[in-house]
């Protein structure tokens, strides 16, 4: 999901653009020795910058996800290996990239862009409102070959168009402001047949859908009328959000059902489906409402089951299951060479 991380990181000299890792990578250190049951072999696959948004193709042989690192001012789109070589950068180089996804098959690429507003990198948001991300009005989502060649765009309407991930159909599911607030929309996967999914005040976003694609899980928060609300929507017209509190909720495809899955009152975000299609796996500050140690959970679909994958004192977060199971991949502050690192890792799951 776009909105992630803003605070910037400090690039360190070890680049996969100058050394690539070896096949197999390499095994992180323990934390919290016995905590992390779950998981099993953590590998590390990426060194240095800001590495975040990592997902499986449909066949679980490649990994497509966003950089920011030495020679690369702001995100752009990555792939590589399972093993983290072979990696490549397929975004165009210019803007603002986030949230890449495969389409099923594997011949396309889906990521948003903000290339076509400036070739400039944006600039990084104000923080005299506090902590803030940036809702870049110049996102607009494209498809691409695999290789990045190829690039069409899918939008077209004016303001924030992002956080796009398909499902096993081939229908999109992404993020905009175009109607004033963040909601949920899908479309065809060449961008035709757009169709709002939510109808609610609040930041509703980073949807993803079920193994079988017939329901929807995200991000949000509805806002009633009222001073909090007043200063979201403010923030909001200035292309801004304050991400402090979001829960867990599930529709079916159509945005029928709604239905909240956490009340945490904290802010879990990047929820993800387990293959079985019945629990789920997402990232929050529910140990430290408004710190940012962040750490893995899984839950049950009716809220019954919360149990806690990683025990760090760090950000874990942006969590996916392999199409089969068997492995997990995430992001992590976790083993920082430099401080404020952001690393993804991959690891066999234990169930």
């Amino acid at each position: 999901m776009s909105n992630r991380r803003r605070v910037r990181r400090t690039l360190i000299a070890l680049s996969l653009l100058l050394a690539p890792l070896a096949a197999g990578g390499t095994v992180a250190q323990e934390h919290a020795a016995g905590d992390e049951a779950r998981l099993a072999n953590i590998r590390q696959l990426t060194f240095g910058g800001e590495n975040a948004e990592a997902y499986f193709s449909f066949d679980g042989s490649q990994i497509i996800f966003q950089s920011t690192r030495e020679g690369v001012p702001c995100d752009q789109i990555f792939r590589m290996d399972l093993d983290g070589s072979n990696q490549q950068m397929v975004s165009t180089g210019d803007g603002r990239t986030t949230c890449a996804y495969f389409y099923p098959g594997g011949d396309s690429i889906l990521y948003a862009s903000t290339h076509l507003g400036d070739a400039a990198c944006p600039p990084p948001p104000s923080f005299r409102m506090g902590y803030v991300w940036a809702i870049y009005d110049s996102f607009d989502i494209f498809r691409a070959n695999p290789d990045g060649s190829g690039l069409t765009r899918l939008t077209h309407e004016p303001g924030y168009d992002a956080e796009a991930t398909i499902g096993p159909h081939g229908r999109i599911v992404f993020t905009s402001v175009r109607d004033g607030d963040m909601e949920i929309y899908s479309m065809n996967g060449d961008g035709s047949d757009v169709r709002r999914l939510t109808h609610r005040q609040g930041p509703d976003g980073g949807p993803f859908f079920s193994p079988d694609g017939s329901q929807i899980i995200f991000r949000g928060r509805e806002i009633p009328d009222g001073q909090e609300y007043d200063d979201y929507k403010r923030l909001l017209d200035e292309g801004l959000w304050r991400p402090t509190s979001t829960e867990v909720f599930v529709m079916d495809a159509d945005g029928s059902n709604l239905r909240q899955v956490t009340d945490f009152g904290s802010a879990s975000f990047a929820p993800y489906w387990h293959p079985d299609g019945d629990r789920i796996i997402f990232s929050s500050n529910l140990h430290d409402p408004g710190g940012r140690n962040f750490d893995l959970f899984t839950i049950n679909l009716d809220g019954t089951g919360l149990e806690q994958i990683t025990f760090t004192d760090v950000f874990d977060g942006f969590p996916m299951f392999s199409p089969d199971g068997t492995k997990l991949i995430f992001a992590s502050n976790r083993d920082a060479a430099a401080e404020g690192d952001t690393n993804i890792f991959i690891a066999d799951w234990v169930e």
